[in-house]
């Protein structure tokens, strides 16, 4: 079998190829893929090469985790059927090519374990569970209070929100940019100048910007905890005086687990949360470069999709 896929032959250089696919096992599916989301965190550093040592990186490589196809062959041990609409959360079953994480192709194999069931009703914002599972990884309320204050209104910070909202929960947002802070759904977004708060007690941070820090610290309760959310490519780095004062906890927010992304599903299926108003952009993937870059480079531009259908 073969597979048209979005490739990152080297930084800063993509290419839209054909690849051979492995075989499938008796416990594997083989998907046709409808759309793939493209990731501003972890694929705008594959992309532009600052990616920190990551397991099975290397060029070249598939990217994407976020992508929602339809079952057309399920192995016998699979637990899959022929007709399934499944999300994806990656695929590593390219012959040319390292699958990291190998959701951005026409169609994949993978065990059918993975390839979790959603409903047809979804359509394309189904590529959001992933983001969705993060931030409930993230911000758990089975483990975890709702943060009181989020740092970044894109996706994630918009999901992390919601979910708390969902919750019972009404924490402020931060943004910088004007065209960022529309769009809160029962919280305030605000700009941090505007901010006089100096006592949060949870403060969570998907900005990505490694220089935030000691600022957050500063607007720290005695015991309050800063909740790294994003994905950083820089060391990050604090004063310790201001951190000593408040006793201050930091916490580092890693991968979703499967139960995160069924808990997600269960939450939109109820309708307690809405996945509406985040995907902005819709593209060909033969317009991959122009997608790409608008993706990574154009603030109004919350997620990308490509649409897989169209990828004759």
């Amino acid at each position: 079998m073969h597979a048209l896929a979005i490739v990152f032959e080297e930084p800063r250089k993509l290419a839209l190829c054909e690849l051979g696919l492995n075989d499938p096992t008796a416990e594997d599916v083989v998907v046709d893929i409808d759309w793939s989301g493209i990731s501003t965190g972890t694929e705008r550093l594959l992309w532009s090469g600052r990616m920190p040592p990551f397991p099975g990186m290397g060029y070249p490589l598939v990217p994407g985790y976020e992508s929602i196809g339809r079952v057309v062959e399920a192995g016998p041990d699979s637990g899959r059927s022929v007709g399934q609409d499944v999300f994806v959360p990656g695929a590593n079953c390219y012959r040319d090519a390292r699958g990291l994480f190998g959701g951005a192709s026409s169609r994949v194999v993978l065990p059918g374990r993975k390839a979790m069931p959603v409903s047809r009703d979804l359509g394309d914002r189904a590529v959001l569970l992933a983001l969705a599972a993060t931030a409930h990884h993230a911000v758990s309320p089975d483990t975890h209070k709702a943060p009181e204050l989020i740092v970044g209104h894109g996706v994630l910070g918009r999901l992390i929100a919601r979910i708390a909202v969902a919750h019972g929960a009404t924490p402020t947002v931060w943004e910088t940019n004007a065209g960022r802070q529309s769009g809160g759904e029962g919280y305030p977004v605000i700009h941090p100048d505007d901010d006089p708060r100096r006592d949060y007690h949870r403060i969570c941070d998907v900005s990505g910007d490694s220089e935030l820090l000691d600022s957050l610290i500063m607007r720290l309760a005695r015991g309050g905890e800063v909740l790294l959310a994003g994905f950083y490519d820089q060391r990050l780095s604090f004063a310790f005086p201001a951190a000593f004062m408040r006793e201050a906890r930091i916490r580092v927010a890693a991968e979703w687990r499967p139960h995160n992304l069924a808990a997600v599903d269960q939450m939109v299926a109820d309708g307690r949360l809405s996945l509406d108003g985040l995907i902005t952009h819709t593209s060909r993937p033969s317009g991959y470069e122009s997608a790409y870059t608008t993706a990574f480079t154009d603030p109004a531009c919350l997620k990308m999709v490509l649409d897989w259908r169209q990828a004759a």
